[in-house]
């Protein structure tokens, strides 16, 4: 569940309390939520879930797969580019693949079928398999941890066991992340980027055009529960992404809140 209380039309800024406080900035590095939700504000992936569970192409435009099955084509889209102003290339899109499968279960059994990759041009890959594989959209869409987010090369090449620093938090998608404000235990902080290119299709689960609309998004870190309720009652907040549940009862009678399940699938949770 999740409570919105609606933000005045002219209001640019979201200040949303997450279930987790942004402490690790690494998507790769941790299956947990919370920097999966923070990696999807900043980079994006070479392919995408809609909501009906299919795979959708994301950052790449168009891709191809050899008759015997042997040699995947991918071709990325116009306009792709990097917080810092540099082009997303295929330099950059390999070593993010590699790094990312190298932590996930999916993308492990991927790579067991993998020969190796091939540099066709600066927007044009080849991934050559050793047999067929056929969960390879599947693998390189997935949508939850660890995802296949695609990094700046330098980046990219961070070995998987290890975190990448504040400054290489850099990505091509929505949102760029703001390192000067990023204060643990506080809050987290992102700002439109203004040369992101959305897909031209409707948005769609995870796939589709991410159109922004709003200058900047605040992740604010309130632990208590209470505390949170009295934050969104008195406007402080926006958005609370996992309310008490003792306290929804309350908060449904209250006409400036809005309760709606953000996650109709719902969790299944496993301790071992």
């Amino acid at each position: 569940s999740a409570l919105l209380a609606a933000p005045p039309a002219e209001a640019q800024t979201l200040k949303v309390v997450m279930d987790s406080d942004v402490k690790i900035l690494d998507p790769i590095w941790t299956t947990a939520y919370i920097q999966r939700n923070h990696g999807y504000m900043i980079w994006d992936t070479l392919f995408a879930m809609d909501e009906k569970f299919d795979v959708k192409p994301q950052m790449v435009d168009k891709y191809d797969v050899s008759a015997d099955k042997l040699t995947w084509t991918f071709t990325l889209r116009d306009g792709l580019e990097w917080h810092d102003g540099k082009p997303v290339t295929s330099e950059d899109c390999v070593p993010s693949t590699k790094r990312g499968a190298a932590k996930d279960s999916m993308g492990q059994k991927m790579m067991g079928s993998v020969a190796g990759f091939e540099i066709v041009d600066p927007k044009t890959f080849r991934m050559k398999m050793k047999e067929p594989y056929g969960l390879v959209l599947q693998s390189l869409g997935k949508p939850s941890s660890n995802v296949p987010f695609m990094m700046p090369a330098r980046v990219a090449a961070t070995d998987p066991a290890v975190q990448i620093k504040v400054e290489d938090v850099i990505g091509s998608g929505p949102f760029i992340f703001k390192a000067d404000e990023w204060k643990p235990g506080e809050k987290t902080v992102y700002v439109k980027n203004p040369k992101y290119k959305p897909r031209r299709e409707p948005a769609s689960g995870l796939a589709g055009g991410k159109v922004v609309k709003l200058d900047r998004v605040e992740w604010v870190w309130i632990p208590d529960v209470q505390t949170q309720v009295a934050a969104i009652q008195n406007g402080e907040i926006d958005m609370i992404e996992s309310p008490g549940h003792d306290l929804l009862p309350l908060l449904s009678s209250d006409k400036n809140i809005k309760l709606f399940n953000g996650n109709p699938l719902g969790n299944q949770y496993v301790f071992r």
